[in-house]
């Protein structure tokens, strides 16, 4: 497979589930060109999925020793997920900016509520009902003006070279409330961030993490063509957080990142971002190419199964029995019997 690099991933420093060499090994054992991990970047309050300041340094120091030890196998980069909360807590801040990070992703997890309260809003889509309902009065219109609002204001406010999971809010609005996503002004607000997201010119993710559990992409798919028009770069990052996940969804979001008319690809090499043109995938190509095969298969072997059927209900409609039928048709009597029972 082709385009194997990644580059939103979490390791022990933040919510991952393994170290960081842990991640880059298996990214070597499956081919990966290049790779970047990205851990949650300190907010101004502790949380269980975030790092904390105190450990920034050792972050950075362990990530040049595996960069030194790893140099002839693959290309790496180090960055930062880092949370746009208000004018206070963003990635423009000097203390992000003067850290020596290859990149930066900026991205919105959580939203203050009408009280002032801080809402945590990348939660799984009951959860999420419970928490609209409690700290907004299950006004979603207003938490959804605000969550654009917030991207909004971080894409004004720059400080990053990614945005991480676009639009992750809606595949949790859509289960509040069916259809949302096909409302005008919905659509209308979706449209006007990505504009944005243009002007500025940032590299946009497709965030695969979702992709087998809940079989969507962030940002959904049904806006890679208005992606492509717009002339915005993507990549694909599965967000990982187990290493074994790391190319989890890549062949699907790059089959359809083709299918809407993109042709590359902003990877990671020699330093820098650099298009990559979007190869076949193999693996996929495989998986299709056998799909195809199976439905023929399939087709040919229904086919002559109906042909066999219409023959048999003629010789019946003719009084023969059922050993003469197989006889003539050159089957054996059980599969001759088989079917009559069926027509029956």
């Amino acid at each position: 497979m082709t385009n194997l690099t990644n580059y939103h991933s979490h390791c022990l420093y933040c919510d991952g589930r393994a170290n960081m060499e842990d991640f880059i090994r298996f990214a070597i054992s499956e081919g990966f060109t290049s790779y970047g991990i990205s851990s949650h970047a300190p907010l101004p309050f502790s949380t269980a999925w975030t790092m904390e300041w105190d450990r920034m340094d050792d972050y950075l120091s362990e990530f040049s020793r595996l960069k030194k030890k790893y140099a002839d196998k693959i290309e790496l980069a180090i960055g930062l997920e880092i949370d746009y909360l208000n004018e206070e807590s963003n990635p423009s801040l000097p203390c992000f900016q003067k850290l020596s990070l290859d990149y930066r992703i900026g991205s919105v997890h959580m939203l203050y509520s009408p009280e002032g309260k801080i809402v945590d809003i990348d939660t799984p889509a009951d959860l999420f009902r419970q928490l609209v309902d409690k700290h907004f009065d299950g006004d979603l219109d207003s938490v959804v003006h605000l969550y654009y609002k917030n991207l909004l204001r971080m894409v004004e406010l720059g400080g990053f070279d990614i945005v991480g999971h676009a639009d992750k809010m809606h595949y949790n609005a859509s289960c509040y409330r069916p259809g949302l996503l096909d409302e005008p002004w919905y659509d209308a607000l979706v449209r006007k961030y990505f504009t944005a997201i243009a002007e500025y010119g940032y590299i946009v993710e497709i965030n695969t993490k979702s992709y087998h559990d809940l079989g969507t992409f962030y940002p959904n798919k049904r806006y890679f063509s208005f992606l492509k028009e717009l002339g915005i770069r993507v990549q694909v990052n599965s967000d990982a957080h187990y290493p074994e996940r790391i190319n989890n969804g890549r062949a699907e979001a790059l089959a359809a990142l083709k299918k809407a008319g993109f042709t590359s690809v902003a990877e990671w090499h020699n330093g820098k971002w650099e298009e990559r043109e979007i190869e076949r995938q193999k693996a996929f190509a495989e998986g299709e190419e056998a799909g195809i095969k199976t439905g023929k298969a399939v087709g040919i072997t229904q086919g002559k199964n109906d042909l066999l059927k219409n023959l048999v209900k003629k010789k019946l409609e003719k009084n023969y029995s059922k050993e003469q039928i197989a006889d003539m048709l050159e089957e054996d009597v059980a599969t001759i019997e088989a079917i009559i029972n069926e027509l029956q």
